[in-house]
């Protein structure tokens, strides 16, 4: 919470700064009337380049960190959940993580969803052979896939560890093969409140573990708003043109209130008749 904070008041700064640099550029513009007329377009170009550096110094940054922001909303939304699908290793502690997952505020569920097991690269027969043998090999097997690389991915029935699965596996394999499996890999599924993401992702860190998908409102919040970002070049590019705006803005200022005298004048004849 601290950090988010000093976050805002370092982008409420930078923002500031922007504006004090828009005011120097609009006082540039107002001398114009000082300056012969050829020199417009150097007022114009010094506008740009002012615009385009404090856009790149002070406003892309904030500009870059949109998504964060906006997702902050949905982080708070009372009975938002994130879901987050984990690659681990069959040698973590599946038992310890669970426990210091589920003791955490803002746990929901957590669930080892199945199993990838990496063998050799299979000819036809042997695809043939172990797509035959493997539901065979432990009834909790909800669904199995065999491929031709030879990776056995075998889904779990709902509240059936991997390690039973593994260990029912590694059993028959020692027994056919006479070895034993080097490597494999557990996929589970963490339901999380939505404002304890990164509470859980500190706790998954800390084992060297990192989500390879997340789900949720929050993660849709973020990636709608990193599709509708333009690019950083074009970003600095709009603020060269905010730059040439209020420059245009200053050399013309004092038109404006001639204008808007006239106008006001206009208007108030205009009643009286």
């Amino acid at each position: 919470m601290a950090c988010e904070f000093m976050d805002m008041i370092t982008a409420i700064i930078y923002i500031i700064l922007f504006i004090i640099m828009m005011v120097f550029v609009f006082s540039i513009g107002m001398l114009r009337q000082y300056m012969p007329k050829k020199e417009i377009v150097l007022v114009l170009v010094v506008a740009f380049l002012i615009g385009a550096i404090g856009g790149a110094f002070f406003l892309e940054p904030i500009y870059e960190d949109m998504p964060t922001v906006v997702s902050l909303v949905e982080r708070n939304i009372p009975g938002n959940e994130e879901t987050m699908y984990l690659d681990l290793s069959s040698s973590i502690n599946m038992k310890e993580l669970s426990n210091d997952l589920s003791s955490t505020e803002g746990f929901i569920s957590f669930e080892e969803t199945s199993i990838t097991i990496p063998l050799w690269k299979f000819n036809d027969r042997e695809m043939e052979y172990f797509n035959r043998v493997l539901g065979n090999i432990d009834s909790h097997y909800k669904h199995y896939n065999v491929t031709k690389d030879g990776k056995l991915e075998i889904e779990l029935e709902d509240n059936y560890s991997s390690y039973d699965a593994l260990k029912t596996f590694s059993d028959w394999y020692r027994l056919v093969y006479g070895g034993s499996l080097s490597y494999a890999q557990v996929h589970a599924k963490l339901v999380v409140d939505a404002s304890s993401v990164d509470k859980f992702q500190k706790i998954l860190m800390d084992k060297g573990v990192v989500a390879s998908k997340m789900e949720g409102p929050v993660q849709t919040t973020m990636n709608d708003t990193n599709s509708s970002l333009i690019p950083s070049y074009q970003f600095v590019l709009l603020t060269g043109v905010v730059g040439i705006i209020v420059a245009v803005f200053g050399i013309y200022y004092e038109s404006f209130g001639v204008f808007s005298r006239r106008f006001k004048k206009f208007m108030s004849e205009k009643r009286k008749r």
